[in-house]
């Protein structure tokens, strides 16, 4: 069973990297190209499935953040 509170934080994740990547003007398949020239192989669809869950690691948060190329975040 999720946690609402939980629930919360994963939803305020997702709405920050998907905000971040718009700003950025990054689509999914890019994402994953840029991803991939830092080193983190992941498929498209599997990036699309983390994000829109909004369950994953600060790893893959600050990887995705890296490869786009946004270096700070205002919360």
């Amino acid at each position: 069973m999720v946690d609402v509170a939980d629930k919360q934080w994963e939803d305020r994740v997702k709405t920050l990297l998907k905000v971040e990547l718009k700003r950025q003007n990054v689509t999914y398949a890019e994402l994953a190209g840029k991803l991939a020239d830092i080193g983190v192989m992941d498929s498209e669809p599997n990036i699309r499935n983390k994000i829109s869950r909004g369950k994953f690691t600060a790893v893959f948060l600050v990887q995705c953040l890296t490869a786009i190329g946004v270096q700070e975040v205002r919360l």
